[in-house]
């Protein structure tokens, strides 16, 4: 019996993703029932979780997985090994021929090595008759080198969605442990975001590493939505739930942005660029940002709605 080759759809550049989780891409077992988590994207890894003497082997189980489960409206990224490796250029040509929707680059510390994965990239969609341009990318910055050029990275392709910092790396380099208030990479992280903000791509927080601890977790989670995240890295499924619901527009939020939306109109009809509501001060780019919450309410179910 012949076996289905699994077709995704072309991949979203700005698609909802609140969160990303890591699996081992050797698994089989923990990779096949991925999507029924709910969370936003998965990561499938062939780098720190998969041994030296294993890559052939994750690579393999990697493109049958790609090629044969259907995941749904779960997004599949694949994290390659570091271009200091031998291996990397294996992992694009699976990730490209099985149809990955993105690639995410491990180490990444300025725009040459954007330009590297995505001439690999490009060579492998010709290869093995991909679209062109089909194939993603995303920075993960682990170093204080790759946070320091977040903007070129972020603007070195127009295949990047966005980057993420990688929270063990980044202590390391820094000689810092975790804390509980962040403060170790609050300058790292507020630099990053706005380095992705200018560029117009997304930007995610690293994975809380201590399972068991429920309250650091959830006080990262608000802390990155307070920020301005758009997601965040995850280990396990037993935290997704908790940064969607974080993530997601309130109800207050939401009603706030329909009467700023519904008054818009009425006001610029009227002549008028400045005006109040509910007893605050808007004008045009307030509009924006509430077109902003009530489309995020409406990827993450929660609006409810005529706008």
């Amino acid at each position: 019996m012949t076996q289905k080759i699994i077709q995704r759809p072309k991949p979203d550049k700005k698609r909802l993703r609140r969160t990303m989780m890591f699996m081992n891409a050797q698994k089989p077992g923990l990779i096949r029932d991925a999507y029924i988590y709910g969370c936003d994207s998965i990561i499938l890894d062939l780098e720190d979780a998969v041994a030296e003497n294993q890559k052939d082997a994750a690579r393999f189980s990697l493109y049958h997985a790609l090629t044969s489960i259907d995941y749904g409206d779960t997004e599949v990224l694949v994290r390659i090994n570091g271009l200091d490796t031998p291996h990397w250029q294996e992992d694009v040509r699976v990730c490209v021929a099985g149809g990955a929707d993105g690639i995410r680059i491990a180490k990444c510390e300025n725009a040459e090595m954007v330009h590297q994965v995505e001439e690999a990239v490009e060579k492998a969609e010709r290869e093995f008759g991909v679209e062109v341009g089909r194939t993603l990318l995303m920075a993960a910055l682990e170093s204080p080198l790759g946070v320091m050029n977040a903007y070129e990275i972020c603007t070195a392709s127009d295949r990047m969605l966005g980057c993420a910092i990688s929270g063990g790396d980044f202590r390391k380099s820094m000689h810092v442990q975790i804390q509980k208030d962040g403060c170790e990479m609050m300058v790292a992280r507020g630099w990053m975001l706005m380095c992705a903000r200018a560029a117009g791509v997304q930007c995610f927080d690293t994975m809380y590493p201590n399972l068991d601890d429920t309250e650091g977790f959830e006080a990262e989670v608000q802390l990155d939505h307070r920020l301005g995240f758009d997601g965040k890295s995850l280990i396990n499924p037993k935290q997704i739930a908790y940064v969607h619901e974080t993530f997601a527009p309130s109800q207050k939020e939401i009603a706030y942005a329909e009467k700023l939306v519904r008054s818009c109109q009425a006001q610029a009809d009227a002549g008028i660029g400045v005006y109040t509501v509910d007893g605050k001060m808007v004008d045009v780019p307030f509009f924006e940002d509430a077109k902003r919450i009530i489309a995020l309410a409406k990827a993450c179910g929660v609006y409810h709605g005529d706008l």
